[in-house]
C-alpha cells in the first residue's frame, strides 16, 4: 500500500526553505509525493507549483509542480531578514503538518528551518527548538534526536547542554529511556526485528577500569546490564574513539553517544550533506534536513538541497514507501 504524501512544513520564510523545497521537487518529481505548508507568495517561483486543497491531492499535482496546501501570511518573503509578522504562520504550517500526520492524511512531517527569535517575537514561542513544540502538540514528556544517514545513525543522550554539565546531567534514569525509545523505534519505524546498539563510554577509553572515570562503571554498565537481562543487544560502554570506523559500524544498526559532540563529530565527518534530523518517540513521523536557516545565503539560489531531499526520503521509507 502507498503511504500518504508527506507534509513538508515552510519553515522561517527569510531563509532558504522555500528554495529547498522548490529544489526538492525538482530532484524528486512524483517520485515521492510531498507537499508544502506554506505562503505560495514565499516561494523564488523558479519551478511550477501547484495549489491543492487536500494532501489527496498531492500525488496528482506533483506531475505538473510542487504542490503547495497555501498558508496566508502577511507581507512578502525578504530573504535574510526574519519578520515577526510571519511567525504565526511559520507555526500554524508545523500544527497542520502535525494534525495532518496525526489523522493520516500526511505520512509523516518534514520540517524546514525555523528562526526561534523571530517565532518568540511574533508568537510568543516559548520552546528550545522544532522537537519541544513537536513533543507538546503530541502530548509525550520523552522524545529522542537522532542524526541519520545511510552509513551511520546516532542519538546523543545529552544534548543542548555545556560540556561540564554533562556528567551532573547524565543519569541512569535517562539513559535507559534514550536506549529503550531508539530501540523501539528502531523496530516500529526502520523495520529492524532485531536492534543492536552501541553505547560509548563517558571518558576517554570507556574509563579505563576506572583510571579515567567512574561513569562507565557506576551508571552505564549497569544500565546496560538491566536491559540485556531483558533480551536489548547492547554492545558497550565502549571507547567511543573506536566505535565509528567502518568494520565497528558493520556491528550496530545505532550507537548511542553520551554528549552532542561525541555523536555529531562522526556522522558530520562521515556524512555531513546526506545527514538527516529524526525525532523518535513522537506518535508519527518526523524528519527534517540537519541544518539551519542560512541567512547568508538565503535567495542567492546556491542552497544544497541535499539533506532535505534525504530527510524526505528517510520519512518516506519510513512510512512504508520505496525511495
Amino acid at each position: 500500500m502507498t503511504p500518504a504524501p508527506i507534509a513538508l512544513s515552510c519553515g522561517e520564510p527569510a531563509g532558504i526553505g522555500p528554495e529547498l523545497a522548490e529544489a526538492a521537487w525538482s530532484e524528486l518529481g512524483e517520485s515521492l509525493p510531498f507537499f508544502w505548508i506554506g505562503d505560495p507568495a514565499h516561494l523564488p517561483g523558479t519551478v511550477p507549483s501547484v495549489v491543492i486543497d487536500s494532501p489527496a491531492q498531492a500525488a496528482k499535482a506533483a506531475a505538473q509542480g510542487l504542490p503547495v496546501l497555501a498558508l496566508s501570511m502577511p507581507g512578502p518573503r525578504v530573504p535574510g531578514v526574519a519578520q515577526a509578522a510571519h511567525a504565526p504562520g511559520v507555526v500554524a504550517a508545523i500544527e497542520t503538518g502535525v494534525r495532518l500526520a496525526q489523522d493520516g492524511s500526511a505520512g509523516g512531517v518534514c520540517t524546514l528551518p525555523i528562526h526561534k527569535k523571530a517565532l518568540a517575537d511574533g508568537a510568543g514561542f516559548a520552546f528550545p527548538g522544532h522537537t519541544e513544540f513537536l513533543a507538546h502538540l503530541a502530548g509525550v514528556d520523552e522524545v529522542v534526536m537522532m542524526l541519520a544517514s545511510d552509513r551511520l545513525r546516532v542519538v546523543p543522550v545529552t544534548i543542548h547542554i555545556a560540556l561540564a554539565e554533562v556528567p551532573r546531567v547524565l543519569t541512569a534514569d535517562l539513559l535507559e529511556k534514550r536506549i529503550r525509545i531508539t530501540h523501539r523505534a528502531l523496530v516500529e519505524r526502520f523495520g529492524i526485528a532485531a536492534p543492536r546498539l552501541a553505547v560509548a563510554g563517558l571518558n576517554p577509553h570507556a574509563g579505563e577500569g576506572g583510571r579515567m572515570g567512574h561513569e562507565e562503571e557506576t551508571l552505564i554498565a549497569p544500565v546496560l546490564d538491566r536491559l540485556r537481562a531483558v533480551g536489548m543487544d547492547l554492545r558497550g560502554p565502549l571507547p567511543a574513539d573506536t566505535m565509528f570506523h567502518e568494520r565497528a559500524r558493520a556491528g550496530y544498526d545505532a550507537a548511542l553517544c553520551m554528549y552532542h559532540d561525541q555523536a555529531l563529530i562522526p556522522i558530520k565527518t562521515l556524512d555531513f550533506d546526506r545527514g538527516v534530523n529524526v525525532t523518535l518517540g513522537l506518535p508519527f513521523i518526523r524528519t527534517s534536513p540537519d541544518h539551519g536557516t542560512a541567512f547568508d545565503i538565503a535567495g542567492r539560489g546556491v542552497a544544497n538541497p541535499t539533506s532535505t531531499i534525504e530527510a524526505l526520503r528517510m520519512a518516506w521509507r519510513m512510512a512504508g514507501g520505496k525511495a
